[in-house]
């Protein structure tokens, strides 16, 4: 049954654009206000299609809706299952009037957008997302890309959708880890800039961990609202939206090390999240009480504590020298100096680091 709509804006000027949240909305919202031309193609993946597939094209009334359906998993975020959805582009004979459509999670958002963000130089999506993760994070942004063995996400350019419509109601049919991985990605908001957001989700988390609708729906507005304002300041990461990857350079390297899939995501990040408040308080930024605090709440989420089993500080450092983020071989590390207060730092003692690094290897958690 669909209820009310929900509307948030990303303001990036004339490329801004909509984020509809409601319950229902899939075969129901009409999106062809944000589609220029006659044609649509909706990219999806195994698992996602045969529950939503016609949904989605229902949303395209009129419109000429092709598909292609690709393998689901992260370790298929590379260029030979890029090629796919080219191959289909071009054997239906989509012209630069075109529009792609994201119909999935993470992997499948990243891929789809960075192939629009490719054919013919550039053509028009739109993001449905079908994971917690994705509705909070991904879709939202414009950060499109695939893989590389030596890397994650290294490989991909910036390019905005015209929309983003989340169905709170794909989230009934995600696996709890499906659904931790996305509370990590909430729960980092809390973290970075909205305190009074994390002191919320402490008393909600067990109700989001059982997929209640009303507080899903709430995580999710606030989610999106603080990474549309920050994406709106700094949309291309020059300095501000950097703290958006709270956890990120330890969770890419854990991702990496471990072989893409084998670690949501979202679980790697919320290690992550646990080593940069750890490194933290070794720095002096922030009390040990406030780790603790961070701690508490991502264990609540089910989320992993510890470093992939045979990991070790020396596979940290050489994975995390590859980061997007880092400057003329710097490290840079997305810390806390308060809870909901991020900042982004090269200044990182090496015995500080080294000592998070040895406290969350050796007593491992595999997935």
């Amino acid at each position: 049954m669909r209820e009310s709509v929900l509307e948030l804006k990303v303001d990036l000027g004339d490329r801004s654009y909509p984020i509809l949240i409601g319950q229902g909305l899939l075969g129901s919202q009409d999106l062809t206000p944000y589609v220029a031309g006659n044609q649509v193609m909706v990219v999806s993946n195994e698992t996602v299609a045969p529950l939503y597939l016609e949904a989605a094209k229902a949303c395209f009334p009129g419109k000429q809706v092709d598909t292609v359906v690709l393998p689901d998993g992260e370790k298929y975020k590379d260029w030979q299952t890029l090629n796919r959805i080219f191959d289909a582009l071009l054997e239906r004979r989509h012209t630069r009037k075109t529009t792609l459509v994201a119909l999935g999670g993470g992997v499948v958002g990243d891929m789809t957008g960075f192939a629009a963000a490719c054919y013919q130089r550039g053509v028009p999506f739109i993001q449905i997302p079908t994971t917690l993760l994705s509705q909070v994070d991904s879709s939202v942004g414009g950060k499109t890309g695939i893989n590389h063995p030596l890397g994650k996400n290294m490989i991909g350019a910036f390019h905005q959708p015209e929309a983003v419509l989340i169905d709170t109601a794909t989230l009934q049919t995600l696996p709890p880890r499906e659904v931790s991985a996305g509370l990590a990605e909430v729960i980092k908001y809390g973290l970075i800039r909205d305190e009074p957001f994390l002191s919320w989700l402490e008393g909600a988390i067990t109700d989001l961990v059982g997929l209640q609708p009303e507080a899903l729906a709430e995580a999710i507005h606030r989610s999106c609202a603080c990474k549309a304002e920050v994406v709106a300041l700094d949309e291309r990461e020059g300095g501000l939206r950097a703290i958006l990857n709270l956890g990120h350079t330890f969770g890419h390297a854990i991702e990496t090390f471990a072989g893409y899939g084998n670690w949501l995501h979202g679980e790697a990040v919320g290690t992550g999240m646990l080593m940069a408040a750890d490194l933290s308080v070794r720095l002096g930024l922030i009390a040990p009480a406030d780790a603790e605090r961070a701690g508490v709440l991502i264990g609540r989420a089910r989320l992993p504590e510890k470093a992939p089993a045979g990991m070790t500080p020396e596979d940290f450092l050489t994975l995390m020298a590859v980061d997007k983020k880092n400057v003329d071989g710097n490290l840079r590390l997305v810390l806390l100096r308060a809870l909901g207060d991020a900042l982004v730092t090269s200044d990182v003692k090496s015995d500080s680091l080294q000592a998070t690094l040895e406290a969350f290897c050796g007593a491992s958690t595999s997935r």
